[in-house]
C-alpha cells in the first residue's frame, strides 16, 4: 500500500462556479483613481472620506499653496518707494544750533541709525518688535492673531514686525485689505533677505508717522521736545514709540487731560517691555519712573513761517542757491537739506522789537493817513567776518508782506553813500582843474556848499540838466543856507549836497563806482552817470549797505555779508560754502579817516540822536528828494547796523512821500531811522566793551575846490627892535595841514 501513489482531490461543480462568478465580478468592474463616494459603503458612510484620503488632500492643499506662495514669491519684486517718502523738510538752523524755521510740504528730516541713541532704538523695538533682530522680517504668531482678529469680525491688521511696518511706509499704500496684506508680506520676506536690519530700523524710524505732522523720529524730536534726535533721553525715547501707536491722540498729551493719561500709560509701558527684553534694568526704570512722565512741549498747530522767519529763510535759500547752481527750486521742494546760518536769535529779536517799539510810539496809522504803509527795513552785519546777524524785513508773511525790505533793491540810498565818495577822493584824488593831474584830497578840503551853485565836470564844462529852465544843472541842498566854502568834514556832518556833488564829478564816475563796488555794493544796483549819482539815487539794499560800512568799521578789509556757514544734504556735508575770507577794499589810512569824519555826524551833526547810545560810534543819515525814503547806517567796532524807512502802497508798489509820517513835516534821516538804530545797538551790544576806532593815519595836505578865498587876514603885535610892542602889521595865514576843522554847526532847523 505504501507504494500506491494518491491522486490530488477532484474539485467539486459548486467551487468551480463560485471562482467564476468572483472573476467575472472583478472583470467587470474598473476601479476608480479617487474612490469618492466610497465604493462598498452605504449611507452616510459612502460620504466619509478614508483617512488616506484626509492626508492627502491636505497634502495637496499645503502643496498647492506652498507653490503658489513660492511663485508669488519668485515673482515678486521690491517696488520703488512712494515718491511721498522721499519727500523731507529742510531745516534751517540758528547761529546757535538751535532750529529757525522748516519748509516743505511734508514734515520730514531723515537721519542715519547712528544718530539715533541706542537707547532710544531699544524703545522701539522693545515696543513694536522684541525680536526684530532675530526674525525673518515677518512674525507667524502676529499674523496668526491678525487672521483670528478678522475672523471675529475685527479690521485687517498689521503683523506688526518693524520690517513689515517700514515696507508698509515705504513701499505700499496704508489700504487696509487682504490683496494689501498679501503683498506686505511678501515684499517683507524679501526685503529681510536683502537689506540689514540696520538698514531696516533706520528706514522705519524715518518713516513713522508721529503725529503732530511729523514724520520720522527727527521731525517727532523737534516738534514734541524741541531737540535733534541725538540728545534725546531714554524716557522721551518712550514716549515717541508709545506715539506711533496712537498718533492722533498723543499728540495732544500737552494739554488734553484724557490724551496725557493713556500716554502715560503707554510710555511706562514701553519701560516695562525694555526691562523685560533687557534693555533697562530695574534700577534704570525705578529712576526713570522717579524722574517723572516726560510732557511733550506745547503744540501750537500751523505756526508756520511767521514774524521774520520767513525773510530769514528766504535769504538763506537764495544764498544757497546762488552758491550752489546744483541746488534747484524742484531739488529744495523735495527736502532734505540741513541749512545752517549766520544768524543770531538774541539780536534777530532785539532788532524786530526795536522796529516794533518806534512804530508803536511814533505812528498812528489808525487815526493819521500819513502813517499808513510806512515800511521798514534793517540789517545788522559784523564787520570782522561779514557774517549778517539779523535782519528785519517788514511785518511778516503772516501779514501778507512777503518782500524782504532788508534785502530788497529799489530804495534810493541818499546821502548815506557821501562816505563812498569821500572814501573815493581820499583814495584817488579829485581833478580840480582841466588838463591836470588829481590833486590829493583831505577831510579838510573845502568845497562851496551853497545852495543851487553850477557844477562842472572834469573837462571845465558846466553839467546839462534838461529839467531845469536854463539846461544848466543848479545842484541844491536841502535848505537854502549859504555855507559858502566849508570843509568835507562839515559838509558830511550837516550832510550838505553840493560840495559832494561837485567832489564826485571831479573824482569821476568811474573811480566812485569803482569804489562802491569795491566796498561790496553791486554793480547792478549802481545808478547811471549823473550829478544825483554821488548823493544818493543808487539803490543797494541794506544788507549791502551795512556791509561797506562795515568795511570802514573794519579800517579797509571787507567781508563779504554771507548768510549760510554749513549744507548738508541727507547728512552729506556739501561743498561750496566756505566762509568768504576778509580782503584788503581800502587803504587803513583811508578807512580810519572816513570813520573820524562819521563820528562828527554823531557828534555835532545830522545824526546826534545816536549820542544816546553812550559808546564809540560812526554813522551817517540820508534823506532822498522828496522824502521818499530815509535811511541810517551807522556802526562801532563790534556791529554795523543799517535801517531805512520808506512808504509803499502794497497795491501801487512806487515809493511816496514821507512827509507827515509821524507828524512830521519832513522826515530825515537823523529821526525815526536813527531811534531804531540807537535802541537796536544799545541791546545788541549790552556787554561788550567800548572800543575806540584807530586813530586816522595822517593824509597831508590836501587841495580846494578853485576859487577858494584866502583865510580871513589875522592881526599880529609888530616887534620892536627894543622889545616894545610897537605898531600892528596885517599878515596872511598859510593853510595848515594837521587835523581837520570841526567846522560850522548848523542851526536845529537847518540840518537834517
Amino acid at each position: 500500500m505504501s507504494g500506491t501513489r494518491r491522486r490530488p482531490p477532484r474539485r467539486t461543480g459548486s467551487g468551480s462556479r463560485a471562482a467564476g462568478a468572483r472573476g467575472r465580478r472583478r472583470s467587470g468592474t474598473q476601479k476608480r483613481w479617487i474612490d469618492y463616494p466610497r465604493a462598498g459603503r452605504t449611507g452616510p458612510r459612502r460620504w466619509l472620506p478614508s483617512w488616506r484620503q484626509v492626508l492627502a488632500s491636505l497634502l495637496f492643499c499645503v502643496g498647492g499653496l506652498a507653490a503658489a506662495v513660492g511663485y508669488a514669491y519668485a515673482t515678486t519684486t521690491i517696488p520703488d518707494p512712494n515718491p511721498s517718502t522721499l519727500l523731507q523738510n529742510n531745516v534751517y538752523y540758528w547761529s546757535d544750533g538751535t532750529v529757525l524755521a522748516t519748509d516743505g510740504s511734508v514734515n520730514r528730516e531723515n537721519v542715519t541709525l547712528a544718530q539715533v541713541p541706542k537707547d532710544v532704538q531699544a524703545d522701539f523695538i522693545a515696543a513694536e518688535n522684541a525680536s526684530f533682530y532675530t526674525d525673518p522680517g515677518i512674525d507667524p504668531q502676529g499674523i496668526a492673531r491678525a487672521l483670528v482678529h478678522m475672523a471675529e469680525g475685527g479690521d485687517v491688521q498689521s503683523g506688526s514686525t518693524i520690517t513689515q511696518q517700514f515696507v508698509k511706509n515705504t513701499y505700499l499704500d496704508q489700504s487696509q485689505t487682504l490683496s494689501r496684506k498679501f503683498r506686505e508680506l511678501l515684499i517683507s520676506a524679501k526685503i529681510g533677505a536683502s537689506m540689514s536690519k540696520q538698514q531696516i530700523l533706520q528706514g522705519y524710524l524715518n518713516t513713522c508717522y508721529f503725529g503732530r505732522q511729523a514724520n520720522g523720529v527727527q521731525a517727532a524730536a523737534r516738534v514734541y521736545y524741541g531737540l535733534p534726535v541725538e540728545k534725546l533721553t531714554v524716557s522721551q525715547g518712550a514716549f515717541l514709540a508709545a506715539a506711533v501707536n496712537e498718533p492722533s491722540l498723543f499728540q495732544y498729551a500737552d494739554a488734553d487731560p484724557r490724551a496725557r493719561s493713556q500716554a502715560q500709560a503707554r510710555w511706562s509701558w514701553v519701560l516695562d517691555r525694555m526691562v523685560t527684553t533687557g534693555s533697562l534694568t530695574q534700577a534704570q526704570r525705578a529712576r526713570i519712573a522717579a524722574a517723572g512722565f516726560p510732557a511733550p512741549r506745547k503744540w501750537a498747530p500751523g505756526s508756520g513761517l511767521t514774524g521774520q522767519a520767513g525773510y530769514l529763510v528766504q535769504l538763506a535759500r537764495s544764498y544757497v542757491q546762488a552758491h550752489d547752481p546744483g541746488i534747484t527750486d524742484s531739488g529744495l521742494s523735495r527736502g532734505g537739506y540741513q541749512i545752517h546760518t549766520t544768524f543770531d536769535r538774541k539780536k534777530t529779536a532785539e532788532l524786530a522789537k526795536a522796529v516794533a517799539q518806534v512804530r508803536a510810539e511814533r505812528l498812528d496809522p489808525a487815526h493819521r493817513a500819513a502813517d499808513r504803509d510806512v515800511q521798514a527795513g534793517a540789517a545788522s552785519v559784523d564787520p570782522a567776518t561779514g557774517r549778517i546777524v539779523a535782519v528785519y524785513g517788514g511785518l511778516g508773511y503772516q501779514q501778507a508782506h512777503y518782500a524782504d525790505n532788508a534785502d530788497t533793491s529799489g530804495v534810493p540810498v541818499g546821502s548815506t553813500f557821501k562816505p563812498v565818495v569821500l572814501a573815493s577822493a581820499l583814495q584817488y584824488g579829485a581833478v580840480l582843474k582841466p588838463g591836470t593831474t588829481p590833486a590829493p584830497i583831505t577831510p579838510a578840503s573845502r568845497f562851496n556848499g551853497d545852495d543851487g551853485i553850477q557844477i562842472k565836470d572834469r573837462q571845465g564844462n558846466y553839467v546839462t540838466d534838461d529839467k531845469d529852465p536854463t539846461g544848466l544843472l543848479h545842484q541844491h541842498n536841502d535848505t537854502s543856507h549859504r555855507w559858502g566854502y566849508i570843509s568835507l568834514r562839515t559838509a558830511m556832518e550837516q550832510s550838505v549836497n553840493t560840495p559832494y556833488v561837485q567832489l564826485g564829478e571831479d573824482v569821476g564816475y568811474g573811480d566812485v563806482a569803482g569804489t562802491a563796488k569795491t566796498l561790496g555794493l553791486r554793480p547792478e544796483s549802481l545808478a547811471a552817470p549823473s550829478a544825483g549819482f554821488y548823493i544818493g539815487t543808487s539803490t543797494p539794499s541794506a544788507i549791502r549797505m551795512a556791509g561797506a560800512y562795515a568795511t570802514f568799521a573794519a579800517s579797509g578789509m571787507r567781508a563779504t555779508p554771507y548768510s549760510v556757514t554749513e549744507v548738508t544734504h541727507d547728512g552729506a556735508v556739501l561743498p561750496g560754502f566756505t566762509v568768504p575770507a576778509p580782503v584788503r577794499a581800502l587803504p587803513a589810512a583811508v578807512a580810519d579817516n572816513v570813520t573820524d569824519v562819521l563820528r562828527g555826524v554823531i557828534a555835532r551833526g545830522t545824526g546826534t540822536r545816536a549820542r544816546a547810545l553812550g559808546r564809540t560810534a560812526a554813522g551817517k543819515t540820508g534823506t532822498t528828494d522828496d522824502y521818499r525814503s530815509a535811511w541810517f547806517i551807522g556802526y562801532t567796532r563790534q556791529l554795523a547796523t543799517s535801517v531805512v524807512l520808506f512808504k509803499e502802497d502794497p497795491a501801487h508798489p512806487q515809493l511816496q512821500s514821507l512827509a507827515g509820517v509821524g507828524g512830521l513835516q519832513k522826515v530825515f534821516g537823523g529821526d525815526i531811522p536813527t531811534e531804531i538804530w540807537t535802541r537796536y545797538m544799545r541791546d545788541a551790544l549790552a556787554g561788550l566793551p567800548d572800543l575806540p576806532f584807530p586813530a586816522p593815519a595822517s593824509l597831508g595836505h590836501g587841495s580846494d575846490e578853485p576859487g577858494v578865498p584866502s583865510p580871513s587876514p589875522t592881526r599880529a603885535p609888530a616887534k620892536h627892535p627894543g622889545g616894545r610892542p610897537g605898531k600892528r602889521t596885517t599878515t596872511t595865514a598859510a593853510p595848515k595841514p594837521g587835523p581837520p576843522s570841526t567846522g560850522t554847526k548848523c542851526r536845529p532847523h537847518k540840518c537834517r
